[in-house]
This record gives structure tokens, sequence and C-alpha cells, in this order.
């Protein structure tokens, strides 16, 4: 029998006070069901019956995960691969603007085939990369000879190290939330910057689609995020998010897929409809956006030399 996770109390504020409130397909792999539960405290959502950690990994052997894969098979995956030339060098400009420095070191958690830390090395900085699937390290080596860790890594890399810290659509895959944000916070140089980029089911293509909107991507995404329990979980970590940032194009992918899921058939122009909407409807808004970028600083004292170690690398 497989072993998955029953919250007794919500994974963000420990809550009791949550209920259940939309039941899930995963379209990608299973076509099983999964029940979503929303915290009436935090407003956190978050996968209830998903496989514990040992037992995920079957879930992401897909030609369709293309984080992993890189596959262009489809209109819709070959769309995402000329978008991705944009939104790098998008991703790019925001850390050095964000963290007003250039060729600093920069950590990358969950960084996929490589794509966004080849961009950042070409660009001179220093880059680490924490991966869990091997598929994708590999393909990371062979497309731009960066290796990659497993994220276990991730509590043996040295404290107050790097400038940037990114996850790019991660943060709702961690088991170990809690665990990984604590460590995060404390692999940061001072004046360090986060970057968190999480779908956001407050948006408008998520509640046009309801149970059909794919960014709810079960049993895959364990936790589902708004703006106000985000705010939340980063203040319980002592961190503080200083920026919201659009990710204009989510939608609209979002949108093409989940409309497939609805209807059985690729309605790009309904799906580009809904996907304008969502956009036009956060404009202004970004808390409204179909998927928004945090960017978080730790405010604390800076550590002192000795708590930074020898291997922390100045501004």
């Amino acid at each position: 029998m497989e072993d998955v996770i029953q919250y007794q109390h919500c994974p963000f504020c420990g809550s009791e006070n949550f209920q259940d409130t939309l039941r899930v397909k995963d379209f990608t792999v299973s076509g099983k069901e999964f029940q979503i539960a929303h915290c009436w405290q935090c407003s956190g959502r978050f996968t209830q019956g998903a496989p514990a950690q040992n037992e995920i990994g079957k879930y992401y052997q897909s030609e369709n995960y293309i984080s992993h894969t890189d596959t262009r098979e489809g209109l819709v995956n070959e769309m995402y691969h000329k978008v991705r030339k944009r939104t790098l060098r998008q991703k790019f400009t925001i850390v050095e603007r964000e963290t007003k420095i250039k060729k600093g070191s920069i950590l990358d958690v969950g960084a996929g085939t490589g794509a966004f830390l080849n961009q950042m090395q070409q660009g001179g900085w220093q880059v680490t990369g924490l991966e869990p699937d091997r598929g994708a390290q590999q393909k990371a080596k062979e497309l731009y000879a960066l290796e990659f860790e497993s994220p276990d890594q991730l509590f043996h890399l040295p404290q107050h190290h790097f400038n940037a810290i990114t996850l790019w659509h991660v943060l709702e895959h961690v088991h170990d939330l809690k665990g990984y944000l604590s460590q995060l916070k404390l692999l940061l140089a001072p004046g360090g910057t986060l970057f968190i980029a999480v779908p956001n089911y407050t948006s408008y293509d998520a509640l046009h689609y309801q149970q059909f909107w794919a960014a709810y991507d079960v049993p895959r995404h364990l936790y589902h995020f708004s703006p106000g329990c985000m705010e939340k979980l980063m203040t319980a970590h002592g961190l503080t998010i200083q920026r919201k940032i659009p990710m204009w194009y989510d939608s609209f992918y979002v949108s093409m897929l989940s409309e497939e899921y609805r209807t059985g058939k690729k309605n790009l122009l309904r799906a580009f409809i809904v996907g304008l909407a969502s956009n036009m409807k956060a404009l202004g808004k970004t808390e409204r956006c179909s998927s928004v970028i945090y960017v978080v600083k730790d405010l604390s004292p800076d550590p002192s030399p000795k708590e930074r170690g020898d291997k922390f690398l100045p501004k």
C-alpha cells in the first residue's frame, strides 16, 4: 500500500480549522483523484492523500513533465519553449535588479535541466543547482555542462553564502516545507534575496477552471498558495516579502492545459481569452496574477563573521 500524507493540521499554520474544498484529478500521470483542503485560518490550501516523499518519484515519470524532459512534442510544449527564451532573460534581469549586484553567488533549488542557471552563469554568476530528478540532472550535464546535486545537499551547503536563492515553481513540491524555509534563510548572505515563484489559486484563471485548473497539478503540488498565505508563511519564518512580481505568461500556458483537461480538446482561442482576461483582472493587482514571484528578504541583523564562516562571499 502506498505511503500517503493525511494532514490533521494545516501544514502552513498548524490550524485544525480546514475543510475539503475541491477534488482534483491527476491529468499528467496516474489519473487518480486527490482532495484539496482549504485552511480558514491562513487561506493556504494543501493536497490530502499525496504520496510521501519516498513514493512521489513515480508521479514525475512522464514525457509530459516538461521541466524534467525538455520535450518539444505537441503545440503547447513548443510554445512553452519559445516563451521560455524570453522569461529566462527576464528572470536574469529580475535577479540582478533586486539583489543590486552583478556576478554574485546563486543557488537554484529545483534546477530542472539547467536553462536558468546556464543563463546566470553566462552572465558571470557563480551557480549551484539542486535537482532531484536524475534524468534532468543528466540533461543539464549534456546541454550546459552543469553538475547538479540532489536536494538533500541543501542542508550541507555553506551558511550565509548565497546572494540569491531561486525557487521557480518549486516550493509547492517540497515535502519538508518549514524545514526548507528555515534552511534557505540560513543560506542567504547578508542582504541576500530569496525569489519564490508559485501559482496563485486566487487568480481569475484558477477560479474559472476550478478542479480543472492545471496549476493544481496534484499530487506533485503538495501546497496551493494565496498571497495572504504566503505573507503569513514568510512572517512565521522571520522573512519579509519586499515585492510581488507578476508572471504574465503563466496564465496563457496554464489556461491551454486547463482547457484541454476540461474539454479534452486543445481550444487555443478559448484558452487565450481566459488567460488574457486573467491578466487584465490582475493589472495593478499583482496578487491576482496566475503566478507570482515573491521577492523575499531576511531583515534580521547580519551574522557575525564567525557565524558566516570562512566560505562567505562578500557582495
